[in-house]
C-alpha cells in the first residue's frame, strides 16, 4: 500500500514521544496508510532557564525542520497536544500542511504570541474542565476558523478521552 502522507505528532510539555495520546494517533495514522513520526522535545522542555515551559522557540525550530523535510516528500498533517498543539499551529504558518489536529491547545500562552494556524482543515479536542486553558477561549478560537471542535468531559491531559481523540483524528485524516 502506498503512503497517503506523513503525520508529525508533537507531545505536550513534560510528556514524551511515547505518551498515550500521541501513541494512539500514531496507531490511527498507520492503519489509514499515513507514515508518522513523534519528535522528542524532552531535552528542550528541561531548559527551565529559558522559560517556565522550556525552550519553546527551539521546539518550533525543531518541528519546522522536520516538517519542511516531510512536506517536500508529500502531504503533511501536524498534530499536537497542549504545547505540541501550539507549536504545530506556529509551524503550519511556515510549512505547507494539509490539516491540523490540536488537542488541548493553549489559545494564549504567557508572553508568546496567541495560538495561530494555517487556514487548513483543523480539528480540535478540548476538555470542558481543562484547568489550564478555558474551554470558552478554545470555542471562540475554533469558531473564528470554522474548525471542527469536540468538547469532552475531561481535564487538560484528556486522559479519559484518548479513544475520542483517536476517533477525531481518524475522521480528520479520512477527510484529507
Amino acid at each position: 500500500m502506498s503512503v497517503r502522507g506523513h503525520c508529525i505528532l508533537s507531545h505536550g510539555f513534560e510528556s514524551g514521544p511515547d505518551a498515550t495520546k500521541v501513541t494512539a494517533l500514531a496507531e490511527v495514522a498507520e492503519r489509514l496508510g499515513w507514515s508518522h513520526e513523534r519528535p522528542d522535545y524532552t531535552d528542550l522542555d528541561a531548559r527551565r532557564e529559558v522559560s517556565r515551559v522550556g525552550d519553546v522557540l527551539a521546539r518550533v525550530e525543531r518541528l519546522a525542520g522536520l516538517a519542511a523535510a516531510a512536506a517536500a516528500r508529500g502531504p503533511l498533517v501536524l498534530a499536537g497536544s497542549s504545547l505540541g498543539a501550539w507549536i504545530s499551529g506556529q509551524v503550519s504558518l511556515r510549512v505547507p500542511v494539509r490539516a491540523l489536529f490540536l488537542m488541548a491547545p493553549p489559545v494564549r500562552m504567557g508572553e508568546a504570541p496567541p495560538l495561530q494556524g494555517a487556514e487548513v482543515p483543523t480539528s480540535i479536542v478540548h476538555g470542558w474542565h481543562d484547568e489550564l486553558i478555558a474551554a470558552d477561549e478554545v470555542v471562540r478560537w475554533a469558531a473564528c476558523r470554522s474548525a471542527t471542535l469536540l468538547l469532552v468531559d475531561d481535564a487538560h491531559r484528556l486522559a479519559g478521552s484518548v479513544e475520542a481523540s483517536a476517533d477525531a483524528f481518524r475522521a480528520l485524516l479520512s477527510r484529507v
